[in-house]
């Protein structure tokens, strides 16, 4: 796999300096509709959680690792975990709920991009409401916008063009599957058999 290039994107700052909440401002604006308030979403359980996993470098050796499934419905401790790694470059992290939707954090020294596969799915889930909060939406996709939202080009240095991750997103199997396959074309050695080990769990 390719190493991380600092130098070849553009995306979102979140200072390490802040507090996690200062990082989603756009998400406590008072011009920002109410509907973002994910107090009234209920937290995924373990049986809707398919898995939580990090890929990162270090030392030159590809790491992929399973994190707390509590990380599911938390994008902003997600994103914390994933900074804590020993990455050498940067970590992603890559989220499966009820087989239905994902989510993807790409972690580069203070730059984060992320990616949901399916736009309704900010109604649904806290963890898709939070990426809607911190693409500054103003409001929550409608319950049939099934469009992704957010960086399609997360991986565009890695060889997966927007194309690419957008006939992903558009992919009718499970989402547990879809990412496993994503991993596998970035070429995350290990990631299939940590994935499943905790599908079977």
């Amino acid at each position: 796999m390719s190493a991380f290039d600092d130098d070849e994107y553009v995306s979102f700052d979140l200072n390490d300096d802040k507090t996690a909440d200062e990082g989603f401002d756009d998400a406590e604006d008072e011009d920002l509709d109410d509907d973002l308030d994910d107090d009234d979403l209920d937290d995924a359980e373990d049986e809707d959680i398919d898995f939580v996993l990090a890929s990162y470098l270090e030392e030159g050796q590809r790491t992929v690792t399973a994190l707390s499934k509590d990380l599911a419905n938390d994008l902003e401790e997600l994103i914390r975990q994933l900074r804590r790694l020993p990455a050498d470059t940067g970590a992603v992290g890559f989220v499966s709920l009820d087989t239905d939707m994902f989510v993807i954090a790409r972690i580069r020294g203070e730059h984060v991009q992320v990616l949901l596969s399916d736009g309704s799915m900010a109604g649904e889930w806290p963890i898709a409401r939070d990426v809607a909060d911190l693409l500054g939406l103003d409001g929550i996709p409608d319950e049939d916008d099934i469009d992704p939202i957010g960086d399609l080009n997360i991986f565009d240095d890695l060889g997966l063009s927007e194309i690419d991750m957008a006939q992903y997103c558009d992919d009718d199997a499970d989402t547990d599957q879809i990412v496993i396959d994503i991993a596998e074309r970035l070429n995350l050695t290990g990631f299939r058999r940590v994935a499943e080990a905790e599908l079977g769990d």
